[in-house]
């Protein structure tokens, strides 16, 4: 039990530095979904499964579909260059 929630650690920091990093925006979202589907993962090694299905469905689906939308809506091309 003790080597997933390492594992889960070191996808969630992963995925943060790979947010700061990208370039494209739709992979940075894609990153940010992943550091709150392994945020989820450590919920359910708590044994906090109401919650984890509330950072799944909110953190991970919703937000993604949202930035992602609105991404695309503003015509950002998916890339960002300051």
């Amino acid at each position: 039990m003790i080597w997933l929630l390492g594992l889960s650690l070191v996808v969630m920091l992963a995925a943060a530095f790979a947010v700061l990093l990208l370039r494209d925006l739709l992979a940075a979202i894609a990153a940010a979904s992943v550091v709150s589907l392994a945020l989820s993962v450590l919920f359910v090694i708590l044994r906090a499964p109401d919650v984890a299905l509330a950072e799944a469905a909110v953190g991970t689906g919703l937000s993604g579909v949202l930035l992602a939308y609105t991404v695309h809506r503003l015509g950002a091309a998916g890339r960002y260059d300051p």
